[in-house]
């Protein structure tokens, strides 16, 4: 099998950074590309770092280039301060992508995109994930999977209080989400990230993967 290249937005969040260490473990993949606001400088020489603000990615679509995309790039509104800002990265940026990814030819699109969302929902955030899946999957088509995982578990470089309080609480009621409330129990960012991978690598019979669903082919990937 020839071997891939991967290009990654957003290595230095919670999920991207996990997805970036499996990515360099992966022997499926030759080279990956990381588009960063600050140096990593990741222990691999299949990596390619290379730095931008994110203001102008048409000015990046020469750089642009491999096989799969992988996009976790994203912010809370408390961070970006204000709620046009907020869309400007998690709807913005990755229709964006998405529109070069088409023209580019990448094989898989995957985005982080949230538990819950809908574009007809009356919360902020979970509308403008909404929309932004809706976007995605009309400009890819079939290329394009989403990925909503619920409360993510694992260490982030930045503390983020309100989600800290969620996570205890998601941890305490975990065993009141069966059957159909599986989608919601918390789930590890490391998990996301393999299942991205198996996603990547083996494709999925479904293009939205709730989060139990991420449980199970991150499960696949281990075995």
């Amino acid at each position: 099998m020839e071997k891939r290249t991967a290009i990654l937005f957003g290595s230095t969040g919670l999920v991207g950074n996990h997805l970036l260490g499996e990515l360099i473990k992966e022997d499926a993949y030759k080279k990956i590309i990381l588009f960063n606001r600050k140096p990593i400088q990741p222990v691999s020489t299949k990596v390619e770092e290379i730095i931008t603000d994110f203001t102008d990615l048409q000015k990046l679509e020469s750089l642009i280039t491999g096989d799969d995309m992988f996009c976790c790039l994203g912010t809370t509104i408390k961070k970006a301060k204000t709620q046009e800002r907020f869309r400007q990265v998690d709807y913005g940026l990755p229709v964006t992508l998405a529109e070069i990814a088409s023209r580019k030819q990448v094989t898989h699109f995957m985005v982080v995109s949230s538990i819950g969302s809908n574009a007809k929902s009356n919360n902020f955030y979970l509308r403008t994930k909404g929309e932004m899946e809706e976007a995605i999957i009309r400009i890819l088509g079939k290329k394009a999977y989403i990925v909503r995982p619920s409360i993510l578990l694992g260490k982030r470089n930045e503390y983020r209080f309100g989600e800290e309080v969620g996570k205890w609480f998601a941890r305490l009621l975990t065993p009141l989400f069966i059957g159909r409330l599986a989608r919601y129990k918390s789930i590890q960012a490391s998990d996301v990230a393999r299942a991205m991978l198996h996603i990547a690598l083996h494709g999925s019979i479904k293009q939205i993967i709730e989060s139990d669903e991420l449980q199970k082919l991150s499960k696949r990937y281990n075995a």
